[in-house]
């Protein structure tokens, strides 16, 4: 009969059953030599044998070796075969020596225990092994013609996990033909049978002396310039290239074939990921109820993602956009089943909504994502901006405030320093009412300060995308137009980790690392849609607009503080405006809101902001790269 490797776990018991057997007859075998002093001890291996054959399969049950598939063995169950044959061994010896107190039989030789203990470790852990070992001779890839020849730069970790799953999925018609890698170290070893051949920087030629049809980047942890490096090789030598997603894209997820993506602008501007601080994070979230405002949003969305990996008692996913809401808890609720969500469509301009919704569900730490946060649109429509980004702050501080919330984090801008636009002027008051709150309560109510984000809603990526889509051209306002950019993953990394120091009235500053030229964003886009910049698709440059900054700020003027973690720092009492002298603020900007009255309220904020010029900036376009 031919027995399959997958064979189920009755037949793996039948044949510790049979090992068993021949483990206690092979300890006396092997301890007393075969003749008269070893029939004289049969009797105790009898009892030996029955003894085990009752205790060590229950023992083996309890430790969940009938409930693995054991072709997937790894050094985990090692360990478990290692703890189940070892306690059940020791059942078995104190068995024995009741027995024998009893009388049970005359006598029997003690070492024959420590023996049987190493026959059944071997054996047990053989015939699971055995499956694993059978399993991967039958799946061996039957490589051919057809077959990719494939090369793995990195030889970490995960480039070892992405080897093995090809070599496990024959179907891919993927063959692993060696790893590049610049660890010294590792260079003319041997990974999975895969030969480390050499460093990165001898791409071009491993490309061409092995004949590589597709290149794979399995480096989470790789800076934009590794993935930069490869992807013009690649591009150059007409080879495809595919990659892992960086490390803060993985955070609660796994490396696998599967996740393997096309790159995009998101690798080309990667940073050396800082060290990750889990504990800090881990006892700000972990067990408790948490509430994300603008859940449905790009940054709101990725916060529920990595908040959920912590494993908080609840997660409350707020919205106005029903549609936007529903899709992320589909796509949490996959990743999540077992997680408590609670979807609510509200808008935090409705106080009473708000405070209904925290006495309900209770919520002991908030993340405020939820704003107008689109530069040109909200210069056509400043009576929205500050409803919305003024008093919808307002509102949930102050239920935050009656109903006990401990922690309170605002995802505020860079736009909010010295503004020149609605949008920046709206989160700086928005910042100035978290602050404030903080310093009324004492509780850790602070705020995040960051810039631009690739592939938000209205970011400039899409744009571009478009533009390249319709053939171009790319407008730009000018060659020397610089931003800072930071991946959506990672900026809400960075945002938990700030999140986790806040004491209150705080406000954190993302280490955005180098501005980014706009002119080279565009160039590396389409670079990446297979084209090339000022031949297939132009590059008009539409002039600096009025009050438009060539480069941003993160920082005003004055100190700022570095904290525990090397890419957030800190800056203190950033509330210009407190306590009355705000609400009374706040007061006046919602009631010419309302009254329509737009320019008046902006030469108000202009009055109330430090350094703010909004208005003396004309409005931008509407494709704007603010």
């Amino acid at each position: 009969m031919k027995v399959h490797p997958t064979m189920r776990n009755r037949y793996v018991l039948l044949g510790d059953m049979l090992l068993i057997i021949v483990a206690v007859l092979g300890s006396y075998a092997l301890y007393i030599e075969w003749g008269a002093r070893f029939f004289d001890n049969l009797p105790s291996a009898l009892y030996m044998v029955g003894v085990s054959l009752v205790i060590k399969p229950v023992v083996y049950y309890l430790f969940g070796l009938y409930r693995r598939i054991w072709i997937y063995a790894s050094m985990q169950e090692v360990k478990l075969i290692v703890a189940a044959v070892t306690a059940a061994s020791v059942f078995v010896s104190l068995a024995m020596v009741l027995l024998r107190i009893a009388n049970a039989f005359a006598g029997f030789p003690r070492a024959v225990l420590v023996i049987d203990w190493l026959l059944s470790l071997f054996m047990v852990g053989g015939l699971r092994f055995s499956l694993r070992l059978l399993a991967e001779t039958r799946n061996q890839p039957v490589y051919n013609g057809q077959s990719k020849r494939v090369l793995v730069i990195g030889a970490g970790d995960a480039g070892a996990l992405v080897v093995r799953e090809l070599e496990k999925n024959p179907q891919l018609n993927m063959t692993p033909v060696g790893f590049l890698d610049d660890n010294p170290s590792k260079i003319k070893q041997i990974i999975h049978g895969i030969p480390v051949i050499g460093p990165v920087s001898q791409l071009a030629a491993v490309l061409d002396k092995h004949h590589i049809q597709e290149v794979i980047i399995a480096i989470p942890s790789a800076p934009g310039r590794v993935v930069r490096l490869v992807t013009d090789v690649c591009r150059v030598k007409g080879v495809p290239f595919r990659t892992i997603p960086g490390i803060y894209e993985l955070l609660g997820g796994k490396v696998s074939v599967s996740r393997l993506r096309e790159v995009d602008i998101t690798d080309l501007l990667r940073r050396q990921p800082a060290q990750i601080q889990d504990d800090l994070v881990g006892a700000t979230l972990s067990g408790r109820v948490v509430l994300v405002t603008g859940a449905g949003g790009s940054i709101g969305r990725e916060l529920c993602r990595q908040i959920a990996r912590w494993g908080p008692s609840e997660l409350i996913l707020l919205g106005h956009g029903e549609n936007s809401i529903f899709e992320s808890l589909l796509e949490l609720r996959e990743s999540f089943p077992l997680l408590p969500m609670h979807p609510v469509i509200a808008d935090v301009r409705d106080e009473p909504r708000l405070r209904n919704v925290f006495k309900a569900h209770r919520p002991e730490v908030v993340f405020h994502a939820a704003a107008h946060k689109h530069v040109p649109m909200m210069e056509m429509n400043v009576e929205e901006a500050i409803t919305n980004n003024i008093l919808g702050t307002r509102n949930l501080v102050e239920v935050a405030l009656e109903t006990g919330v401990q922690r309170l984090v605002m995802i505020s801008s860079d736009k909010a320093i010295r503004p020149v636009n609605i949008m920046g002027a709206t989160k700086r008051m928005a910042e100035m009412i978290v602050l404030d709150g903080a310093r009324r309560s004492g509780r850790a109510f602070s705020v995040v300060r960051f810039g631009n984000v690739l592939g938000s809603r209205g970011s400039v990526v899409p744009i571009f995308k478009r533009q390249i889509a319709a053939g171009g051209p790319i407008t730009i306002t000018h060659p020397d137009m610089r931003r800072y950019f930071m991946t959506i993953p990672e900026a809400v990394y960075l945002v938990l980790q700030a999140a986790s120091m806040g004491k209150g009235m705080e406000t954190f500053v993302l280490n955005m690392g180098e501005q980014v030229r706009i002119l080279d964003l565009a160039e590396d886009l389409i670079r990446l849609s297979g084209l090339e910049p000022g031949k297939d698709i132009e590059i008009v440059f539409t002039g600096v607009r009025p009050g438009e900054k060539l480069s941003e700020d993160l920082f005003e003027e004055g100190n700022f503080e570095k904290t525990d973690h090397p890419d957030v720092f800190r800056l203190e009492n950033q509330a210009v405006l407190q306590g009355e002298e705000l609400q009374n603020a706040i007061d006046e900007l919602v009631k010419l809101a309302r009254q329509g009255e737009g320019q008046v309220a902006v030469n108000l904020l202009d009055s109330l902001i430090p350094g703010s010029a909004v208005r003396s900036t004309p409005p931008p376009g509407i494709t704007s790269i603010d």
